[in-house]
């Protein structure tokens, strides 16, 4: 039985329409017992996003980025987020977009970069599937100071740590940030082998 066969949808609403799309919908599941339930669920459509975690294998480093996330801070987070470099879609391919979003943030023009996975990052409210990629860097392919676009209320300070420095982030709590760390983990546990 596949999930279609478990689901009957009854009505959709949109709530929101101002930065994403907000909605609510109310359907009947099939549970595992055979027995209908009726539920009422909100969902957030930002759209697809991708995300890239640069490294110099030479230097044992890493590119990310340190800016100011809203609903970070009003979740009692007082800092700014560190990150790996990411970007919606906006209806490009994922590597052709995850590209320019390295040039925006990072300001690296790279060569070959790699798809690793793909992740829904909060799939009981966004309907957002990330695309995942790694590549490697070197100081040639610096091609600005990357920042972001201000006019896109980006301010953007690009760092370099060490992937040992990074990972001792994620431990002491200044790396919250989800797809970061999986990233970050995904390198350390590739580099291993």
């Amino acid at each position: 039985m596949t999930v279609k066969d478990r689901l009957r949808i009854h009505e959709t609403r949109l709530l929101s329409d101002n930065w994403y799309v907000l909605k609510t919908t109310r359907f009947d599941w099939k549970r595992r017992d055979g027995v209908w339930q009726t539920q009422n669920r909100e969902h957030y459509d930002r759209g697809n996003g991708a995300v890239l975690l640069p490294y110099n294998p030479a230097a044992r480093t890493v590119l990310l980025v340190r800016q100011f996330r809203l609903p970070a801070y009003l979740n009692g987070y007082d800092d700014l987020l560190i990150e790996a470099a990411a970007g919606l879609l906006d209806d490009a391919e994922p590597e052709v977009r995850i590209r320019a979003e390295v040039e925006e943030e990072l300001g690296y023009r790279l060569g070959a970069v790699r798809k690793v996975f793909e992740a829904f990052m909060s799939p009981g409210s966004v309907t957002e599937i990330l695309h995942f990629f790694v590549a490697e860097y070197d100081p040639s392919m610096r091609i600005g100071d990357g920042g972001g676009h201000p006019d896109e209320g980006e301010d953007i300070e690009v760092l370099e740590p060490t992937l040992d420095e990074a990972l001792a982030m994620i431990a002491d709590g200044r790396i919250r940030d989800a797809k970061t760390i999986m990233l970050l983990q995904h390198l350390a546990l590739t580099l291993r082998t």
